[in-house]
């Protein structure tokens, strides 16, 4: 897709920003004008975050029957935090918008009743009585932090949205660097997050959203305006972030109904709906509305967000909004399997409060017609197989019948929810025995129904649509992919072959499914011996320990290129174990009796009647559980599960990065599980699938449901990843042809450290084109190499693919200023572990070290350290070194003198500007910067001399720098004024005074007086008085950075 490119400065972005709020008919304040010391405050002191007037007012016309006493008692509880976590004040902040304050106050009468107060009126004809304002450059200052977000979105007074920008002119920063900034917001002026909703972050390019607990990954891009259509992509992204989702009513909406918080029992996690999952849950709530009125056909319809885009969550925000739409509803919310009941049901209980209810599950059919004997209300979890009539029954019994029932059916595509029927026999008798659907219809004759999917309803399936209804929104996995939601699946072939004749061959699959699919555990176990062939063939010894000694070999491998956890699928429990033990025997040290310890186990059911030697394998539901809690902990040892049916639906493990599959799988099934690697993981290039059984032709057939595009992002084969990476490294090899670089492979370390040094200092003398496609092919090699790393070809590659990333990592040390990051430290965070230990060191190599010169104290470049760069053999490289140890210093300098810092760097972009144009020798530019450099260290002692301290010197220079006027008035005047400049104005700084004009004027005042006073040429006084205001701006911010104001 491409993409939007046209730039903004850091300003002019704020100014669209703004511009695009009005739109939505936003009022707009400038921050320093509402501070306290504005011309129109609204704030007593610059730690206040809440806009107490609005928000008083606000309340009053919200609340039109609420007494004044209890309106200022709201006013209070939601001003002064209960806890000293950020996270608890504000998720009881968001309790607060959901279901209001509830608030006692002493009435004239002397008794104390309890009124509920509402902080936002939500309803769609009476938006008006919200106060919406947009305010950009807000000082806060907090334990004498003093920050200044871009901009800040306040409804009723109360901060609810920061937005963070950043220049997309500036290739020095990106949105990267908006996150970082949002984060050193949280921990040091925390204050202004006590009732934060979400963040938004853009660099004029891109722009992503996102909560207080998220990681970057975790922001992201909102693609409609008005939830139609994905935007073009000539439309800023973050126009379309701000129309669609601060909309006024559209953003009541969303912090009210599709803002939540999780624990794990550890952590707490705040999600923000994503724009799939909001549009989608309210068409639902729509088509909810349609479907249960007398007159409605009862069928909602069917929602279709690919695997890994949060449909989970997606259901909890269409219960969440379903119970105050319908007037308190029973939701009964219906999987296939007790697994996927347990990990839904435990996803709406961790939601409990955006639900206003805690979910129940039900154990048995009794237990299920006792909960839906209530009148209203209730979220209800059950399996599908609970709706089968007892022995003996013809109907299953109606348990209510009310219309007030919603159904939500989860992997809605399946059989099990037909009407079909079919004749079963037994004894001499024959019984007919229907689809769930129609004994779902018996117990609920009323209620309502709604399908989730993760896969697409099959074109043949027509009892989906006739139990569901149609389509109400479609997210595919093309659209996850483009979004960011989910990362794209690649497909490696490592076919173990079955000793199998060729007419059973085409059988395996059906065979296998027909046993299997939707069946409780033990039943499958029950029907094992109709396949126990198959199951003998694949679980072969021979085969299991090849399967095994390929798996070890593969992970290691893979891990050396990309870390992540791994699942492992095979065909029965038996092969499960044995394949275990074929793995521990190569590697025990992987193994421990110990859940606790171990990097690998298996996950399997069973009872007591199962084999003595299964028996340390089996474990109960907490077991489960336990080893779930240690797989998604990613600092857990745990890295490998075995299974056979459990954890391939529903299981989310972001870190996931590959799946082994040794198990016949065909159309949704097998998509659900190849979709437990395509979670979105830091910098997760994409997950991989291995095939040992053979399912390239199903995974062809399976994807034929969906769309063409989604044809093009799953299952791509791993030969698409190593002709990039060989065509990539051509491209480098041709860059770097007639450069010897042989030694790169040599066995002695000395050598190869050398090969590295000089092919550094080679690609930066290619000049800055070069340079850039060397860093970018490198980049692009290695991100290749992760997805294929275990394929012959790209082992054959490692050593010298090793060697481009060493010379790479130097580059980037030697060119990348410590205090910025990387400009790919995504992408060596990812590569960051060894791709060939025996190789070479994928460290970030350090040049100084590596042509034997000391790391330097960059404010003092000593004559000494000069020398040793003037003798380096690798010219090019210490043009690069000086170069990069002059720009930290002009840096350091423009922090006290902007004189001194424009004359230097002037110098510098001067010589660097020959260099690159190669109009002067490398030698003569070495020459130059050791020149430059000594001049700076004699610049820093002229304060000395002429007796001035730092900031004197830095505005002796602002006024020096007209020579004619330097001339006429003489040093000994011009240091006396720099000398009073200085006290002057030390005692007239204040906050925000850069960015109120008022305060500016008197300083230019004061300037002038000055200036004046002691005759200075009235001809180049406004010259020298620009100057110098300029030059007390960058003291000011030194002032208050160093005495934190």
């Amino acid at each position: 897709m491409a993409q939007y490119t046209v730039s903004y400065a850091e300003s002019d972005l704020e100014q669209a920003a703004l511009e695009w709020f009005e739109e939505l008919n936003y009022d707009k304040a400038y921050g320093p004008d509402i501070s306290p010391e504005g011309e129109y405050p609204e704030r007593q002191y610059y730690q206040d975050v809440i806009l107490e007037d609005r928000l008083r007012d606000a309340l009053i016309r919200i609340n039109k029957h609420v007494p004044r006493e209890a309106i200022e008692e709201a006013v209070r509880i939601i001003m002064i935090p209960r806890s000293p976590s950020l996270l608890i004040n504000n998720k009881a902040f968001q309790k607060m918008i959901t279901d209001g304050i509830d608030v006692q106050y002493r009435n004239a009468n002397g008794d104390y009743p309890t009124v509920k107060v509402w902080i936002f009126d939500t309803h769609p004809d009476r938006i008006h009585n919200n106060d919406f304002l947009v305010v950009n450059q807000f000082t806060v200052i907090e334990h004498q932090t003093e920050k200044r977000p871009d901009i800040v979105v306040f409804v009723n007074g109360l901060p609810l949205a920061v937005i963070e920008l950043k220049s997309a002119s500036n290739e020095e920063v990106g949105i990267s660097d908006a996150y970082n900034q949002v984060q050193t917001y949280k921990h040091v002026i925390p204050s202004l997050f006590t009732f934060n909703s979400f963040m938004v972050i853009s660099d004029g390019v891109n722009a992503r959203v996102g909560t207080l607990t998220a990681d970057e990954d975790r922001f992201m891009m909102w693609r409609t305006i008005d939830g139609e259509d994905v935007a073009d992509s000539s439309i800023p992204q973050l126009e379309v972030l701000i129309k669609g989702m601060f909309e006024k009513q559209r953003l009541l909406d969303i912090i009210k109904h599709f803002v939540l918080f999780q624990t794990d029992g550890e952590h707490i996690y705040k999600i923000v709906a994503g724009y799939h999952q909001y549009h989608a849950t309210n068409k639902a709530i729509t088509s909810t509305e349609r479907a249960t009125l007398q007159a409605g056909d009862r069928k909602i319809g069917v929602i279709w967000h690919t695997q890994g885009s949060g449909k989970s969550l997606s259901m909890v925000f269409y219960a969440g909004k379903l119970v105050l739409t319908l007037d308190n509803p029973t939701i009964v919310v219906v999987t296939d399997r007790n697994d996927l009941d347990d990990q839904l049901f435990a996803t709406f209980s961790k939601s409990k409060d955006l639900l206003r209810q805690t979910p129940q599950q039900a154990n048995d059919r009794t237990h299920l017609r006792d909960l839906l004997s209530v009148e209203s209300g209730g979220i209800i979890f059950t399996t599908v197989h609970k709706f089968t009539p007892e022995e003996g029954e013809a109907a299953y019994p109606v348990l209510t019948d009310r219309r007030n029932v919603i159904v939500i059916a989860d992997e809605a595509h399946r059989s099990q929810y037909g009407f079909h029927a079919e004749m079963v026999g037994k004894d001499d008798e024959a019984a007919v025995k229907y689809g769930y659907a129609k004994y779902m219809r018996d117990a609920l004759p009323n209620a309502s129904y709604i399908g989730y999917t993760g896969t697409p309803v099959e074109l043949a399936d027509k009892n989906t649509p006739a139990v569901f209804g149609d389509y109400i929104d479609v997210y595919d996995m093309t659209r996850a992919v483009e979004d960011g939601t989910t990362v794209k699946i690649f497909y490696e072939s490592r076919i173990a072959r079955l000793e199998l004749s060729d007419e059973e061959r085409p059988r395996i699959d059906d065979d296998y499914e027909d046993i299997t699919e939707y069946q409780e555990y033990s039943q499958q176990e029950k029907l094992k011996s109709k396949w126990a062939r198959l199951e003998a063939l694949a679980g072969s010894e021979k085969r299991v320990k090849k399967i095994a000694k390929d798996i070890v070999t593969h992970y290691e491998q893979r891990q050396g290129a990309m870390s992540g956890k791994a699942m492992i699928a095979v065909m029965s429990r038996r092969i499960a174990i044995d394949l275990y033990k074929a793995i521990i025997a190569l590697r025990p040290e992987w193994h421990s009796d110990d859940d606790n310890e171990g990097k690998i186990k298996i996950v399997m059911t069973g009872s007591s009647s199962d084999p003595e030697d299964w028996q340390p394998y089996i474990g109960n539901k907490r077991r489960r559980e336990y080893l779930a809690k240690r797989m998604k902990d990613l600092s857990d040892p745990l890295e490998i599960v075995i299974v056979r049916d459990m954890w391939l639906t529903g299981f989310d493990v972001p870190s996931m990065s590959t799946m082994y599959i040794d198990k016949p799988m065909k159309g949704h099934n097998l998509m659900q599980a190849i979709a437990r690697v395509n979670r979105v993981f830091r910098n997760k290039p994409g997950g991989l699938i291995v095939d040992y059984i053979g399912i390239a032709d199903n995974l062809k057939l399976a994807l034929q449901q969906y769309t063409e595009n989604d044809r093009k992002t799953a299952g791509i084969d791993t030969d698409q990843a190593v002709d990039y990476m060989v065509e990539r490294m051509q491209l480098i090899r041709e860059l770097l042809y007639g450069h010897n670089y042989t030694k790169f492979a040599s066995e002695k370390a000395s050598e190869r450290m050398q090969a590295i040094v000089e092919t550094v200092d080679y690609v930066l003398g290619l000049g800055k084109e070069g340079k850039r496609n060397f860093l970018n092919w490198t980049v692009e090699v290695a991100q290749s190499y992760a997805l294929c790393a275990t394929t012959e070809a790209a082992e054959q590659l490692n050593v010298e693919i090793s060697f481009y990333k060493a010379v790479k990592s130097g580059i980037v040390k030697l060119i990348t200023p410590e205090n910025k990051r990387k400009t790919t430290s995504e992408l060596d965070a990812q590569l960051n572990q060894l791709i060939s230990k025996s190789v070479i060191s994928d460290e970030v190599v350090d040049i100084l070290e590596a042509v034997g010169l000391q790391k330097p104290n960059i404010a003092i470049l000593s004559n000494e350290f000069l020398e040793h760069v003037k003798g380096l053999k690798q010219r090019n490289l210490a043009v690069e070194l000086l170069r990069r140890l002059l720009q930290g210093k002009v840096k350091a300098v423009s922090r006290t003198s902007i004189v001194q810092s424009r004359k230097f760097s002037e110098m510098l972009d001067e010589a660097i500007r020959k260099y690159n144009n190669r109009t002067i020798e490398t030698t003569q530019v070495i020459e130059e910067l050791i020149r430059m450099a000594k001049e700076m260290n004699a610049a820093v002692k002229r304060g000395e001399d002429l007796g001035l301290i730092k900031e004197e010197l830095a505005f002796y220079d602002a006024l020096a720098s007209n020579e004619s006027a330097k001339q006429m008035m003489g040093d000994l005047v011009l240091k006396q004024i720099a000398h009073e400049l200085t006290q002057a104005i030390k005692s007239n700084i204040k906050v925000d005074w850069t960015l109120r004009e008022n305060v500016r004027a008197q300083m230019r005042v004061i300037v002038k007086r000055l200036l004046k006073k002691y005759g200075y040429p009235p001809d180049l006084e406004q010259m020298a008085i620009d100057l110098v205001i300029e030059q007390a701006e960058v003291m000011g911010k030194s002032e208050l950075e160093e005495f934190h104001y």
